[in-house]
């Protein structure tokens, strides 16, 4: 897989998300079932969280809420998403106390996420909501973006 980080609806969607709710860190990760990972396919960190970087993908609370719900998962609190994020202590060296995933569902399957992180209480409902339009009101090309990654 060849992972495209310089696919503009990424850029876009980072950019636009700054201005409507902030986001100290974003990053994109799209869902290779067939390996069972979650790669990265773009991030505003390149060092710390590089676009080369991926995980496995695990059957824990945030993947019962995210992937199976396809619902977003929101935590204003290190507490929050410590025991899901096995990287919180970088997390929280980059000042982000909060994350908010979102979910791109194609033909009723999660096939990658949208995340946005930030300071500890950062995403209220407004700033969620704001976000979840952002993402849904790029679906179609997000999820061709996504499909390439795969390719």
């Amino acid at each position: 897989m060849t992972l495209d980080s310089s696919a503009p609806i990424y850029k876009a969607l980072h950019q636009e998300a700054k201005t409507i709710a902030g986001a100290k860190l974003f990053t994109i990760m799209v869902l290779d079932n067939d390996a069972g990972l979650a790669r990265r396919a773009y991030t505003s960190h390149p060092t710390d969280y590089p676009a080369t970087g991926s995980k496995p993908m695990r059957q824990d609370r945030w993947s019962a809420q995210v992937i199976d719900g396809k619902q977003s998962f929101v935590a204003n609190s290190t507490d929050g998403f410590s025991d899901v994020f096995s990287d919180h202590p970088l997390i929280n060296q980059l000042g982000c106390e909060s994350v908010l995933n979102v979910p791109v569902i194609e033909q009723n399957k999660v096939v990658g996420t949208v995340n946005f992180l930030d300071g500890k209480n950062h995403f209220t409902p407004e700033r969620v909501a704001a976000l979840e339009t952002l993402v849904n009101a790029h679906h179609q090309a997000l999820v061709t973006a996504l499909a390439k990654e795969l390719g």
